[in-house]
């Protein structure tokens, strides 16, 4: 529609008059259209509904929602919405492939939820390790002083003034080495030290409660600042992980349990009851002396108790004087933990902000027997699975173990219930899609690993073996994978995808199929379901193995529940 501008100035007005030669002495003057009114001129110009554009754009908002339910984990959720985001294009007069724009639409969601699927299983299979965070112990050695700084005046006041004002149950000097790392922490390291103070309110009251009934010092609780900055998966160089970096053998030897699918150090709560023992023990081993005993919780009693009897001194700091006595990441650590007590007993004092109250997700527990997927839990409890996780910090994988016949999973308050009637509700293969290998005669743990293409120790370990165990005929053994069905539709129902097929059957557009026949063939795509063969969907469309291969450039035979196929079956007119 044409606009033309009704404000012409009074000369070019004129102008046009005369140059158009309207006879207006000749002919009868007729009066000028009534203006339309702005309103008016919008309602003409107004374009029809598109009702092709509008289920385009239909379908890309259940598209879009599926991508948001995969980004908490929803699987199932992502599955309906994109379920629906190609259900909305057949709903068309003719189907997907009669128009050209809804053909271009159709295949281009194809082609994108199968990358997504695929990326997704891939990203979180269950068995992946979930990802560590570098402990702050080693940043901080890294960084330590290699010269001893000589703190200011101002600082050594403040610091006298504060150890008098404040009651410590643990002895502080007031030595240039611990004040050193006060300036240290003041200074340069004043975000590390803001951020663990920040992330500890979430957990020192239920530290300072199990100190507390141990009877341990109080001071003591801080101890995680330096350690692992409270960070629940912090991971050092030499592989002590959690709030407390418990390396495998002490944590084993306090109680901790670690497998291939939990692993205790990660849970705060367990591994405060662990660190209470294990300093008790270190705190009798050294009659009480929490210099030394801090000393040993990071480079070991052992070693501590040999350079005190090699070079006859009883006391931390006259045997870290010597640098050869002690190794240099145990000289530095007391005086770094002293240092950390002191600020975090007063933070205002030294210019770091007090933590307010901590807002943790309340949680309360379920019992659970087998393998859960977190995922499905997340979906069930309507809660993203970055929250389920966590609240279960000690689960290594995507899902809880295998064997447990009583696995204690924590969820948010209010949806224990409502998992527990999805839990008693759900088959074997809804709670957790999971692939199991039968052992055959003349199999092992090596061959099965190197047949199936998985790591021979994960193998072993998915499985509570060891990779020199033997295997028996007929024993199953899970095999630590992306399980693909988890974006399928269960086995024992049809997948919304396929009770729409015919729908697809009557909208399919009808090409010549690539490399075949003259005849004309319909493209449709197949979601295959659980059970599916390349050699069933060949019978089922009327075509041959070899030719689902070629259309799909599939390397060999095998499919996965979920997966789509791009299938030109037979044309009955």
């Amino acid at each position: 529609m044409l606009k033309f501008s009704c404000r012409p100035t009074l000369a070019v007005a004129s102008l046009v008059l005369v140059a158009t030669g309207c006879g207006s002495a000749a002919r009868e003057r007729r009066p000028l259209p009534a203006p339309v009114p702005p309103a008016a001129q919008t309602a003409q110009a107004a374009p029809a509904p598109d009702p092709v554009q509008e289920l385009i754009d239909q379908s890309q908002t259940h598209y879009q929602l599926g991508q948001r339910e995969l980004e908490v984990g929803h699987l199932d959720g992502a599955r309906v919405e994109f379920d629906r985001a190609i259900d909305v294009l057949l709903t068309a007069p003719g189907g997907a492939r009669t128009e050209p724009r809804l053909r271009e639409q159709f295949d281009r969601l194809v082609d994108r939820i199968s990358a997504l699927e695929v990326a997704t299983l891939a990203e979180g299979d269950g068995f992946s390790e979930k990802p560590s965070e570098p402990a702050s112990i080693d940043a901080l050695f890294d960084l330590a002083p290699a010269v001893e700084a000589s703190p200011t005046p101002a600082l050594t006041a403040t610091v006298k003034i504060d150890l008098a004002q404040t009651s410590h149950d643990i002895p502080i000097p007031l030595n240039a080495r611990v004040l050193s790392y006060v300036e240290l922490f003041q200074g340069r390291l004043r975000n590390f030290i803001q951020d663990g103070l920040d992330r500890g309110s979430d957990y020192l009251p239920m530290i300072q409660s199990v100190f507390r009934a141990e009877g341990l010092p109080l001071d003591l609780a801080y101890v995680p600042l330096i350690e692992s900055a409270f960070k629940t998966n912090a991971l050092s160089r030499a592989s002590a992980r959690g709030v407390w970096q418990f390396m495998r053998p002490t944590a084993r030897e306090n109680g901790l349990k670690h497998d291939w699918y939990v692993d205790e150090r990660s849970d705060p709560h367990k591994a405060t009851r662990a660190a209470a023992k294990y300093l008790k023990t270190l705190g009798r081993m050294f009659d009480g002396d929490w210099h030394l005993a801090l000393a040993s919780y990071n480079g070991g009693p052992g070693r501590v108790q040999r350079a005190m009897k090699r070079y006859g001194r009883d006391d931390f700091w006259s045997l870290s004087s010597n640098p050869r006595w002690l190794p240099r990441e145990t000289r530095e650590y007391v005086p770094m933990i002293l240092a950390a007590v002191i600020i975090a007993r007063n933070p205002a004092q030294y210019g770091f902000t007090v933590p307010g109250s901590a807002a943790t997700t309340t949680a309360e527990q379920v019992t659970v027997s087998g393998p859960v997927d977190l995922r499905r839990v997340a979906e069930w409890t309507a809660t993203p699975v970055d929250v389920i996780q966590q609240l279960n910090p000690e689960l290594r994988r995507w899902t809880t173990p295998v064997r447990a016949q009583a696995y204690e999973l924590k969820v948010p308050q209010g949806s224990a219930e409502t998992l527990r009637a999805r839990l008693a509700d759900a088959d074997a293969a809804e709670r957790g899609a999971l692939n199991w290998h039968t052992v055959r005669p003349g199999e092992s743990i090596a061959t099965i690993a190197r047949k199936l293409r998985v790591n021979r120790g994960d193998l072993a370990e998915a499985n509570y073996l060891s990779v020199r165990s033997r295997v028996r005929p007929g024993q199953k053994l899970i095999i630590p994978r992306a399980p693909a069905v988890l974006m399928a539709s269960q086995p024992d129902r049809p997948s919304p995808a396929a009770e729409a097929r015919p729908e697809v059957e009557r909208a399919t557009l009808v090409t010549k199929a690539p490399g075949a026949e003259s005849s004309s063939r319909s493209r449709q795509v197949y979601r295959v379901r659980h059970g599916d063969t390349l050699s069933s969907i060949a019978r089922l469309f009327e075509t041959s193995v070899s030719a689902i291969k070629q259309w799909n450039r599939l390397r060999s035979s095998r499919i996965s529940p979920g997966q789509r196929l791009t299938v030109y079956s037979a044309s009955h007119q």
